[in-house]
């Protein structure tokens, strides 16, 4: 998967829009930030602690823990091996994370 279909399944998403990010291409909602792209092979998606656990166990060989200090803040995805449902599952789950609702509208 390359960055702009990772980032138009995130554009998928109620409210959702690309904006720079310290020089990266973001996926925000209003000010959050739901997911950065810090290079051309990896999509950092900032869902919630569970999330991030769950697919790192589940995925060892596409995800690895993102971390900012002593914080787990992300998952960062390697772009060259996720499949679509993945991606999706995950920043479904950073919009309900950053949102805090539950459920996602129809766009």
């Amino acid at each position: 998967m390359n960055p702009d279909t990772a980032l138009g399944l995130g554009l998928r998403l109620p409210e959702t829009h690309e904006q720079d990010h310290h020089g990266m291409r973001s996926l925000r909602i209003g000010s959050k930030v739901l997911a950065t792209i810090p290079d051309p092979d990896h999509m950092r998606i900032m869902a919630d602690e569970s999330a991030i656990l769950s697919a790192v166990a589940e995925y060892p060989e596409i995800c690895v823990e993102g971390w900012w200090g002593t914080r787990l803040t992300c998952v960062v995805v390697d772009l060259r091996l996720a499949q679509t449902d993945l991606v999706e599952e995950l920043l479904d789950d950073a919009w309900r994370h950053k949102t805090g609702r539950f459920d996602i509208p129809n766009s």
